[in-house]
């Protein structure tokens, strides 16, 4: 649930950021300055994200080649206990 926020939340300053940049006047260095910087660090949010998914997606990708390799072995033992 905590990620779930989190997601929320970036999407929100993406959304902020958005409409600010389209209120920015092109003479506005101060405000240009401005919105670049909140750019930048929602960038590295946004990026320090996709590591965390990744990394997230990487073990859940070994846990699902766990199992399937346990389930494997189970039914092979399962199937000498047979005779088979």
């Amino acid at each position: 649930m905590a990620n779930a926020s989190r997601e929320d939340a970036l999407l929100r300053k993406l959304r902020r950021l958005t409409a600010r940049a389209a209120t920015v006047k092109p003479g506005d260095r101060a405000q240009l300055v401005a919105l670049l910087d909140d750019i930048g660090t929602l960038r590295d949010l946004l990026m320090r994200e996709c590591a965390r998914l990744d990394q997230e997606f990487n073990r859940a990708s070994a846990r699902v080649t766990a199992i399937a390799a346990y389930g494997r072995s189970a039914q092979s033992v399962r199937a000498l206990r047979r005779g088979h």
